[in-house]
Parts: structure tokens; sequence; C-alpha cells
């Protein structure tokens, strides 16, 4: 190797070793901020009193707003759950168990994660988008002025709300989801409406249900969180709230696959 080309890879090693290390930064940067905002709002909800009139008009906007948008998902998913299985088990000349493939599948993994990436792409953005217009407008500031704490009054309605509305809507997925199921079963695979939902329930145990409702409680808490960080954290005007958005909602899809990855490891050895 000549020294002009030694030098040169010198020069590229050390570039991608920066690079490296400022993406780490970040990185830890936003991992700490997030998981101190998650640590004030725990706090707060048990140092201050609650606005449970905000904590309402929260779980509309998340929850019953939603609504319509986690029925299509959970729907046409558990439909085509049911054809995909029942095309393979109709090899084995078992198409009575895709009842138990779909209920298992909904309630422990499709129906959590599924509903939480929905309100995260549609909610998510728009607490990020909310809150970041009020920073760059500067109303955050005028909340401080007034003496007023930005994250009891932004940020823990909205983490109230979070968790318990991806709750109630990872339930309503999961009902959604197994009629999806049962359309296919009864109407196009011929199977028995008796037998479809007798094993379905029966198939059931009380840890797979705790386990995807489990999972929707953390959902809701990160959804709001990722949102709220990045909403206080936008700069630059519009640009700058766009931006915060879109780290938002990329940020909350990453977690929550991440952390479906670390429960489903943890369900598994209890």
């Amino acid at each position: 190797m000549s020294r002009w080309s030694y030098l040169r890879y010198l020069v590229f090693v050390r570039s991608w070793l920066e690079k490296f290390g400022a993406a780490c930064t970040r990185f830890f940067y936003h991992a700490g901020g997030i998981s101190l905002l998650f640590c004030d709002t725990v706090v707060l909800i048990f140092k201050k009193d609650i606005r449970w009139k905000m904590v309402l008009a929260q779980m509309y906007k998340i929850g019953v707003t939603s609504l319509p948008l986690v029925f299509l998902t959970s729907l046409f998913t558990g439909m085509v759950l049911a054809l995909q299985s029942a095309y393979q088990l109709k090899l084995f000349a078992a198409e009575q168990f895709m009842s138990d493939l779909v209920s298992l599948s909904m309630t422990r993994e499709l129906g959590p994660v599924l509903t939480a990436m929905v309100v995260a792409g549609r909610v998510g953005a728009s607490i990020a988008a909310e809150l970041g217009t009020m920073k760059v407008t500067e109303q955050v500031d005028a909340l401080k002025a007034l003496s007023t704490n930005p994250v009891s009054y932004l940020v823990v309605p909205r983490f109230i709300a979070g968790i318990f509305m991806l709750f109630i809507l990872t339930i309503y997925a999961d009902w959604i989801g197994m009629f999806g199921g049962w359309l296919i079963g009864v109407f196009k695979i011929g199977i028995s409406s008796h037998i479809y939902l007798k094993r379905a329930m029966n198939v059931l145990m009380v840890k797979d249900i705790l386990t995807g409702l489990i999972k929707a409680f953390f959902f809701g808490g990160v959804i709001a969180v990722v949102g709220c960080y990045y909403g206080f954290k936008a700069r630059g005007g519009a640009e700058g709230v766009g931006r915060a958005t879109t780290q938002a909602v990329v940020v909350s899809l990453i977690m929550i696959i991440a952390s479906d990855a670390l429960f489903t490891a943890i369900f598994y050895f209890l």
C-alpha cells in the first residue's frame, strides 16, 4: 500500500468514526431526554392535580377518533390472516385450527402492535405537530412565564389518555380482528359458526390476553411521551415542526417494535 493510499484510508476511517460517534451522541441524547420526560411525567401524575377535562378531551382525540381506522386495520388483518392460515392448513385437512391461530395472533401480537402503529402514525404526529407549533410560536414559554409547568399542563393529560385509550383500542382491535377471521372461516372456508367460536374462546388463556394488554399500556405511554418530546424540541418555524413530526412518528414506530420484541421475549420465559 502506497503512502498516499494509506493516508486516504486513514482519512476515510476517521470520517467514518466521527459520523458514528455523532450518531451515537444523538441517540443517547434523545434517549436520555425521552427517559427524563417520562420520569417527570410519572412524578407529576402523583404530585399535581390532574386536569380531568383535558384528559377527557385527549381521550376523545386519541381514542374515539381512531376507532374507524383501527376497525378497518383490524378487520382486514383478521381476514387476511384467516385466508393465509387456511391456505396452509388445508394441506393437512386442519382448517378448523384457523380459529385458534387467528385468536392467539390477534390477542398476543397483532392487536396491540397494529393498533399502536396506527395510533402512532395518526395521533403521535398530531401531538408532535400541536406542541411543536406551540413551541415555535412561544406559547410554551408563555406557560412558563405564568408559572405553569408545561409538562404538567401538556404532557400529563396526553400520557394518561394514551395509556388508557390504547388499552381500550387494543381490546376493540382484538374483537374486530377475530370477527374478520370468523367471516372468512364461516362464509369462505365453510367452518361451522359454533365450532369456530368455541375453539376461538377455548384456546385463549388469561396470559394470552394480559400479554397484549400490558403491551398496549406501554405503547400508549411511548406514543404520548415521544410525540410530546419532539414537539418540545421543534425549532425553526414550519420546517422545524414538520421535521419534529416525522421524527416523532419514526421513533415511536421503532420503539414500539423494539419493546414488542423485548416483552415477547420476557413473557416467553414466564
